[in-house]
């Protein structure tokens, strides 16, 4: 009777590795292929967007913090979005808690944080993880490459930028230390908004 009971045992935990095993790989299929614009994601103010309300427009998405050594970059960020947004770019920021618990505020005060000290006009998007078990599936994309090998890898730190073309793809990744108003990124910009 042990050895019938042992044996069920055994029978669930290799069923179980099979679906786990499968749900990896269905994952994985979602992450590595397709586009941007399968996700939908909850503004700053709580609304659901989904992004495919962006198609036929290059997209600058940037995991942004309120306390970083970066912060300052919102200020060329929303120069930037005045610059070019009527040209066909859309600016996406994503609050994150990941680096240095820099991003410690509600959506609200970071909100708050971001139109008073800044003016921001961009859209803002509620607080996400970018990295770790418990990163954003959108994340998990962005992260993947969107099936380009070259563009994988984890987010580094905070205020670090994915270039995405009018059809959700993503076609470059740039460190945060990259300013939104260097000649490197407005030129890449350009050059998609033009295509």
């Amino acid at each position: 009777m042990q050895n019938v009971i042992k044996l069920s045992m055994l029978i669930a935990s290799f069923g179980v590795l099979i679906m786990s095993t499968i749900g990896c790989e269905a994952e994985e299929r979602a992450m590595s292929g397709g586009s941007i614009h399968q996700f939908t994601m909850k503004n700053i103010d709580g609304v659901e967007t989904p992004l495919s309300q962006y198609r036929g427009r290059v997209m600058l998405i940037v995991n942004v913090a309120s306390q970083c050594g970066y912060t300052r970059q919102y200020a060329n960020l929303e120069k930037l979005h005045a610059s070019h947004a009527a040209k066909g770019l859309s600016i996406l920021g994503f609050p994150a808690n990941n680096f240095g618990g820099q991003e410690p505020g509600t959506d609200q005060e970071i909100k708050d944080f971001c139109s008073t000290k800044f003016n921001v006009t961009f859209d803002m998007f509620s607080k996400i993880s970018v990295k770790g078990s418990d990163k954003h599936p959108l994340y998990g994309f962005l992260t993947s490459g969107g099936g380009n090998g070259d563009l994988s890898g984890e987010v580094g730190w905070n205020f670090e930028k994915f270039l995405v073309d009018k059809e959700g793809k993503i076609i470059k990744r740039f460190k945060s230390g990259v300013d939104p108003l260097s000649d490197e990124l407005i030129k890449a910009i350009e050059q998609e908004i033009a295509k």
